[in-house]
């Protein structure tokens, strides 16, 4: 049975509403405490704290989206507790009240990303889900530039609290497009990565994870090379836009504000226009290609800053992190979907990858601004390239293709079928 309509549409403008209730959590928070006189050290530990939470969140996220089952409920009460954050922010300004509610959008945002995978994973099924995994991708980055303009036009003609007000609002429309998702075209056994079963049979309270334990879900090869390549990728991503931002500042200084927005609206347009055939296409050829192709991107765009001087330029070169993006937001639940097949441990895995791209994201900026400060911005950027080029290799000789091997076979079939 394939979902209907309503339920794709419904996913679809579900993702939007996230990527534009996340947006709102971005740069405004410190903008918005600044203008509270706040010191820098309390916002500094806010964010600091949130942080953690999002890191050590990540693992026991998915597990219990794996153990409730309930995936539009998990999302509802997350979009539900993400709003009251917001209403907390714009209301109570205060350092305890906004320290809980940090934590707690840090908490609630643990569970909302694999929900969303696994609500996807569901309706689709293993043969669809890199094609959506794309339409997911291409309408949180539609979400996400929208919301930034509006948002940021909210915060300058009225005041910044009102960015947060507006985030709170969007709860609403997203419990609307959560409502039009059908519960029964989820697929519970797809959704968590079990073998999938006739739908007409499932029952959601019988069915619950098969013993599939952590020690050996994590001891398999690919999914631990996977990991590492992931943790790599995100030490040698995270830092390499706010250095080239710092960079642009030194270079041209009266153009510094609107070059860094050209360098952050213009990868989301390649994401927004090239998501959807980026899964398409590791349907076809598989996930290995694809994989390699954004991995690639990334070493390239990190020796290219390395050497060009031109601001211009270097906001040209940015346009390489829309490949890289557009790659790693279908790839990474796609190949986690794959190497979690038959485990009922997809959403877990999730954590387990998230908490990788946490760890690399973290230290990421210590480890440019170290380089940078004893060695000039070239050296850390040819850091950061070497180390994504780590990670390439380590895919390259080691990372198995992870498409089922069903699907090989039938689009070979297909192939010779005249």
């Amino acid at each position: 049975m394939k979902p209907s309509r309503r339920s794709l549409r419904g996913l679809d403008w579900f993702v939007f509403f996230v990527a534009d209730v996340q947006t709102g959590f971005g740069p405004f928070v410190a903008v918005y405490l600044t203008t509270e006189k706040w010191t820098q050290v309390d916002i500094g530990l806010v964010l600091s704290v949130s942080g953690v939470v999002a890191l050590v969140g990540q693992v026991p996220g998915g597990a219990l989206l794996d153990w409730a089952r309930r995936e539009r409920l998990v999302a509802g009460v997350a979009m539900a507790l993400i709003s009251a954050s917001a209403i907390a922010y714009a209301a109570w300004p205060i350092f305890p009240v906004i320290l809980a509610a940090a934590v707690l959008h840090a908490a609630a945002s643990c569970v909302l990303g694999p929900a969303i995978a696994a609500m996807s994973l569901g309706l689709v099924g293993p043969s669809g889900i890199g094609e959506r995994l794309g339409r997911n991708a291409r309408f949180a980055s539609i979400g996400a530039g929208l919301s930034a303009g509006v948002m940021g036009a909210c915060g300058y003609f009225f005041e910044t609290r009102s960015v947060f007000l507006v985030t709170a609002a969007l709860l609403l429309p997203a419990w609307w497009a959560l409502h039009l998702i059908a519960p029964q075209e989820i697929d519970p056994e797809q959704a968590h990565g079990n073998v999938a079963a006739p739908r007409v049979t499932i029952s959601r309270s019988a069915n619950r994870p098969p013993s599939f334990g952590l020690r050996k879900l994590i001891g398999q090869p690919a999914l631990l090379v996977f990991g590492a390549s992931i943790l790599l990728f995100h030490l040698a991503n995270a830092a390499m836009l706010p250095l080239m931002g710092s960079v642009l500042t030194t270079r041209s200084s009266e153009w510094a504000t609107v070059l860094i927005a050209a360098c952050m609206v213009g990868p989301q347009l390649v994401v927004a226009a090239f998501s959807p055939w980026a899964g398409r296409m590791a349907e076809r050829w598989g996930r290995r290609p694809i994989l390699l192709v954004g991995l690639a991107a990334l070493p390239i765009r990190g020796f290219l800053f390395a050497t060009v001087s031109d601001p211009y330029v270097l906001v040209a070169i940015q346009l390489l992190d829309g490949i890289t993006a557009t790659v790693m937001s279908v790839m990474v639940p796609l190949t986690i979907a794959d190497l979690t097949r038959g485990t009922g441990r997809f959403n877990l895995t999730q954590g387990l990858i998230g908490t990788m791209m946490g760890v690399g994201a973290s230290l990421s900026p210590g480890l440019a601004g170290y380089v940078t400060d004893r060695f000039g911005s070239a050296s850390a950027f040819a850091a950061l390239a070497a180390i994504a080029a780590i990670a390439l290799v380590l895919v390259a000789l080691r990372m198995p293709e992870t498409r089922p091997h069903t699907a090989l076979r039938r689009n070979k079939v297909e192939q010779h079928v005249p």
